[in-house]
């Protein structure tokens, strides 16, 4: 039985809505379920791919019809006619604007300017940093001595652990990224060594 990738995208669009409108899930409980909704649509991806729907070389294909003579089909290498090509779009709301100054000094002397406008260019990129997030249980103590402490958020269960985003992430980059374990160790320690909020370089 063939499984076609809109009906999987289709279901788990419609598990993560189910999700969302559940109000009694505890946050770990739904994590769990958002990372294992993740794991299902990485993992689909990974079977599916082949050299139509990816960088994936057409020999890598299962069952592929093998041709005649290499450039048999009489087609021009690149894109062909009626291929759609894709664009980056510029976005309404940037995150930063930097406005460019004209150096009038070095503009035609004698003449009077005035501004007619701006013309944009923007620059899509990521800003990946550490984000620490360290929880502070109040100590109760009674005249007899006796201490209580408050509870610490479910999930939250040692001194120092990652969170359940960088799990995810993990996940995605060895899973779909198929990235060696060892780069992993090394990009975990990276994110544990550098100072809080510092971006990564």
């Amino acid at each position: 039985m063939k499984i076609d990738s809109i009906d999987v995208d289709a279901a788990i669009s419609a598990a993560k809505e189910g999700l969302e409108k559940e109000q009694n899930l505890s946050p770990a409980f739904r994590s769990a379920l958002e990372i294992l909704l993740l794991l299902v649509s990485l993992l689909f991806n990974r079977i599916t791919l082949n050299s139509n729907n990816s960088s994936k070389p057409p020999s890598t294909d299962p069952n592929r019809e093998k041709s005649g003579k290499k450039g048999a089909s009489g087609r021009k290498p690149g894109g062909q006619k009626g291929h759609t090509g894709t664009t980056l779009k510029k976005v309404d709301d940037p995150d930063e604007v930097k406005v460019l100054q004209l150096d009038r000094s070095a503009l035609p002397k004698g003449l009077q300017y005035h501004e007619v406008g701006h013309e944009t260019r923007q620059v899509i990129d990521i800003d990946i940093s550490r984000f620490v997030t360290e929880y502070q249980a109040q100590i109760l103590e009674d005249s007899q001595g006796n201490r209580f402490v408050a509870p610490f958020p479910e999930g939250v269960n040692r001194p120092v652990q990652y969170g359940l985003n960088l799990k995810a992430n993990a996940v995605y980059m060895s899973q779909f990224q198929l990235i060696p374990y060892d780069r992993f160790r090394d990009n975990f320690q990276c994110f544990a060594s550098i100072g809080n909020r510092q971006t990564l370089t």
